[in-house]
């Protein structure tokens, strides 16, 4: 559906260029678009290189190990039906982590491998083991914790800023961190109301 809607932008933009005779500046302004996109990736890359660097040397280090040692009791709050041994708990607690760093592309194959896990290894549900197809409600809670994701540190808002001139990119912290906790506490507190029911 939504290489259709592009299309149909794509299709409107260069009739619309035809139309009023801007041709010239539909094409100037997809070259334009195509050189900032890929200054952005480059930007992106070193960013996230960094980034992945220091989440290597904060793993080799143990220090990732604590802070899932810290995590447990929020883990096992939030996903009481989930054992201890399951093999998702690992994939769950990296991907949290990785978002509270603010590394969203590095939380997206945890986040992915743990939903995996959550499928093929459902957790029981009042007694009963659950069909593949549904979704439990570990599967929601993680999803919607995922998405709201708690950041410390936005790095790819900062890398945008950075990219775009910002005069002081890192001035977003702030406001970041307010919003995501606050977008974390209400996705938290609708699962717990959720998961009641």
């Amino acid at each position: 559906m939504l290489n259709y809607i592009w299309a149909f932008m794509i299709v409107i933009g260069v009739i619309y260029g035809l139309i009023t005779g801007n041709i010239d500046k539909v094409g100037n302004g997809a070259i334009d678009a195509a050189t900032e996109a890929v200054k952005l990736c480059i930007t992106m890359v070193g960013v996230m290189s960094m980034w992945m660097g220091f989440m290597e040397v904060a793993r080799t280090s143990g220090l990732i190990g604590k802070a899932e040692r810290g995590l447990e009791p929020v883990i096992r709050w939030l996903f009481p039906n989930l054992p201890e041994d399951h093999p998702a708990r690992p994939h769950i607690i990296t991907n949290i982590i990785a978002n509270i760093l603010g590394l969203g592309w590095a939380a997206t194959p945890a986040g992915l491998k743990a939903m995996d896990e959550l499928a093929n290894n459902p957790v029981k549900h009042r007694g009963k083991i659950v069909p593949p197809q549904i979704a439990t409600n570990e599967m929601c809670t993680f999803l919607v914790v995922n998405i709201s994701s708690l950041q410390l540190i936005p790095v790819n808002i900062i890398a945008y800023r950075s990219q775009y001139g910002s005069a002081n990119p890192a001035e977003i912290v702030a406001p970041a961190i307010l919003a995501t906790t606050i977008s974390t506490l209400a996705g938290v507190i609708f699962c717990k109301i959720m998961c009641r029911k």
